[in-house]
């Protein structure tokens, strides 16, 4: 990972064009190619980015310059910089991935028995499908024969449907799965999830744990 802290403008060029005015900011090169601009804000959220798989072109002289983002579309993030504070680079090596707690574990492997949960006609293709920048919980088709990636969470927030939507954008690339749609699982979803998971095509399903572990029947409820 490179860290690059500067004095620089950015301009995205594409589908459509924005522009950020000269502040010093935070470059973020990642070793899967992606380059983040990143202010001293908004959490993890960049400012502006390019997702792999892109080149960086450096035309530097004496600290300054253009870096030249683009990626296999032909959009492009100039990043003109005027100094240079601080660059450095470190290698993080292979990263273990995130390890879930025993609950989201647990409603993985019994939505992967009970994969009908989704709806009718469901299969499981397999749990934990690997892809470049982690395992997908579950990959299933529906009874259409559509893949289908499903991330789950024990409480269902912003950042789950953020991981699920990078998934999927690895997963289409594939001729062999495309299309692959996508379904937000968990006990419980916050309510900016859903909006951002329908406004991403994504579905959202609140599963039952006491149910799928048979501690439960809903027809024994009196309300």
């Amino acid at each position: 990972m490179r860290l690059v802290i500067a004095r620089c403008s950015v301009d995205y060029i594409g589908r459509l064009t924005a522009h950020l005015p000269t502040a010093t900011r935070l470059l973020l090169v990642k070793a899967d190619g992606s380059v983040s601009v990143h202010a001293d804000d908004r959490a993890y959220k960049p400012l502006n980015w390019m997702s792999p798989p892109c080149r960086l072109e450096e035309q530097l002289d004496d600290g300054s310059g253009t870096w030249t983002v683009t990626n296999k579309a032909g959009e492009q993030l100039v990043i003109t910089i005027d100094e240079v504070l601080h660059d450095h680079a470190h290698e993080l090596g292979v990263d273990p991935g995130l390890q879930k707690d025993g609950v989201e574990a647990e409603l993985q492997r019994l939505l992967a028995l009970h994969v009908e949960t989704f709806g009718a006609g469901w299969s499981l293709v397999r749990r934990e499908y690997p892809t470049a920048i982690g395992p997908v919980d579950l990959l299933c088709r529906d009874a259409d024969g559509t893949v289908v990636a499903v991330e789950i969470k024990r409480r269902g927030e912003i950042d789950g449907v953020e991981q699920l939507t990078r998934y999927l954008e690895l997963l289409n690339r594939d001729p062999l799965l495309a299309p692959v749609k996508g379904v937000f699982a968990a006990q419980e979803i916050k309510p900016q999830a859903r909006v951002l998971a329908q406004d991403r095509g994504i579905d959202c399903v609140t599963v039952d744990y006491a149910v799928l572990k048979g501690t439960d029947d809903p027809t024994q409820r009196l309300f």
